[in-house]
């Protein structure tokens, strides 16, 4: 990484679980840096989703090497989820037609219900199976599978945690770290973010400036795709043998409505 830089430049890890995210400073300059990120990013930044893309250069080795604007900012507070600006970020999202054609040019397809559902089985310990939360939750998506399925099929965040929404200085809203990036039905955003942040009443309000009305087709959608990526969490915090939160997330699915 020190080869594209002068020895005046700082160059420090910004962590993460791939150690391919770098700071870069040279006095009033500073940058975000990531090794082999996805082409995906251009047309995140040319929407402006993300933080401008200022450059890609190739190294010799064939890695490539993306550079975007580093901005002072801060992540969201949990209560800062029933802003206007996230709603109207995810909806600009989920309707971008040069979002969902690179995706697709990248080899991503649709991904359906019964295609979730059979992954979460082939992963799941069967040991979790004996959690009763765990079980009732599995009963409902395999009841229920062939009822979620939607014709609309967006590119989703699926990481849609206050932690991914960058607000800057200047009050710009980005939504951060997209190496979980599907086509997908917009429920599976739509409601883990409802669950996680938005009190019940509040959720045909948040709706409406999402821009769609909240159906029981939709609550159904929704609740399935919680109930599917909240099991996915559970199986990964036990693989890394993460027993608290294997724990809270089990606790989570109870609080499922």
């Amino acid at each position: 990484m020190e080869d594209l830089f002068g020895q005046e430049w700082e160059i420090v890890p910004a962590g993460g679980a791939t150690g391919a995210a770098f700071f870069a400073q040279y006095k009033e300059e500073r940058l975000f840096l990531k090794r082999n990120s996805s082409p995906f990013l251009a047309v995140l930044s040319a929407e402006g989703i993300v933080p401008k893309l200022v450059w890609t250069k190739r190294l010799e080795t064939g890695d490539v090497i993306t550079a975007q604007q580093w901005l002072n900012g801060r992540e969201l507070k949990p209560p800062e989820m029933n802003d206007d600006r996230v709603a109207l970020l995810l909806k600009k999202i989920h309707c971008s037609k040069p979002l969902l054609g690179m995706l697709k040019r990248l080899g991503k397809h649709p991904l359906h219900p019964e295609d979730l559902l059979a992954i979460i089985k082939g992963d799941l310990d069967k040991e979790l199976l004996l959690q009763e939360p765990v079980k009732a939750a599995m009963k409902f998506l395999s009841e229920e599978v062939a009822n979620v399925d939607s014709n609309e099929k967006v590119v989703c965040h699926s990481d849609v945690n206050h932690n991914n929404w960058l607000l800057t200085e200047n009050s710009q809203l980005y939504l951060i770290d997209w190496d979980g990036a599907v086509i997908a039905d917009p429920a599976i955003d739509l409601g883990l973010l409802l669950h996680w942040y938005i009190p019940r009443e509040s959720w045909e309000s948040w709706l409406d400036r999402y821009g769609i009305a909240l159906t029981d087709n939709l609550l159904l959608r929704m609740k399935w795709y919680v109930y599917a990526q909240t099991i996915s969490m559970i199986q990964w915090y036990r693989t890394q043998n993460r027993f608290t939160e294997m724990d809270r997330w089990i606790q989570f699915i109870d609080d499922v409505a």
